[in-house]
């Protein structure tokens, strides 16, 4: 996995960079007096500002001075060590498995998130990733407010081969859940993707249907959906937290996606938002192509966010 700075971004200083201007990476300054407080006060507000979060950051910060009060900081590299250490522990506590859930036929996946986070792209780009594994893969366009995003997601599917069930502009998005799971169950298809109206988490009408929608899943498979996934724009900083905390309250989520990534300022939301709600991370975005969705790999992730 690697994070890469999206194309049509001006250039930004990464993580790296940003983290070599402090004293503490100031080889000479390690060898002589080790981590000062003064390099650990900007340790932690680089941490804040890169949208680690407070608890995150107070966290990465005392774990590196602990570090250093045993010898074990004293070069960039054992500071950076230290740093990666850090995020893949709090990346890998709680509940952590990255893998989609695929057992029951058919296995419903429902997509949630605001507009504008990348929901339609990532469906399309899961329908992929799922039909290169021999899968026969439904998409469900249940965001019936827009008559444009209905079009969109046909594209989509007759790009990446899977089958489409949508309706008109205004239909009930229940409606067409339901009967997608129909389809996917008549042609005994492995997977059912279900979109749903992109809308602010501070909307409640919204919020109420989207329920209901889980529900009318659930009523027509027992069980479904087998995946909820949260998709994230991860450019919008500690907005995310508040996102995914108000949909988290409105339908139980088993995973998130966080698109829109780039390695450099905000970086650390991943974490934050996967300690704030306990639900893993499972797919990172880090481009608009098919191929640009990554199976979320928390080591990796981990290097790549302190990558020079």
């Amino acid at each position: 996995m690697r994070i890469l700075r999206r194309a049509d971004d001006a250039p930004r200083r990464s993580l790296w960079q940003r983290l070599r201007d402090i004293a503490l990476f100031d080889v000479g300054v390690l060898v002589r007096g080790g981590v000062t407080p003064g390099s650990l006060e900007q340790l932690e507000e680089l941490l804040l500002d890169a949208d680690f979060g407070v608890s995150v950051s107070v966290r990465l910060v005392s774990d590196v001075e602990s570090a250093a009060k045993l010898g074990l900081v004293r070069t960039q590299d054992e500071f950076l060590g230290a740093l990666r250490t850090g995020v893949e522990q709090s990346l890998r506590s709680g509940k952590s498995d990255p893998s989609i859930v695929i057992g029951a036929v058919p296995t419903v996946i429902l997509v949630v998130g605001v507009n504008g986070a990348g929901k339609t792209t990532f469906i399309a780009k899961l329908a992929a990733r799922l039909r290169r594994q021999g899968k026969q893969v439904v998409v469900a366009a249940g965001d019936t407010y827009r008559a444009g995003a209905i079009d969109q997601l046909r594209v989509w599917a007759d790009r990446v081969g899977a089958h489409f069930v949508g309706s008109a502009a205004g239909s009930d998005p229940a409606a067409v859940a339901f009967n997608a799971i129909d389809s996917a169950v008549a042609r005994r298809a492995d997977i059912v993707i279900v979109d749903t109206a992109g809308r602010l988490h501070t909307q409640d009408d919204l919020m109420t249907e989207l329920q209901k929608v889980a529900r009318v899943i659930g009523k027509r498979l027992p069980g479904a959906p087998h995946e909820t996934l949260l998709v994230l724009d991860g450019t919008i900083g500690q907005n995310a937290v508040a996102q995914a905390r108000s949909f988290s309250a409105s339908v139980p989520l088993t995973g998130l996606v966080i698109t829109k990534l780039d390695g450099t300022a905000r970086g650390g939301i991943v974490v934050a938002v996967h300690e704030a709600l306990d639900v893993p991370v499972k797919f990172v975005g880090v481009g608009e192509k098919a191929d640009d969705l990554v199976p979320f790999d928390a080591a990796q992730y981990a290097r790549d966010l302190f990558a020079e």
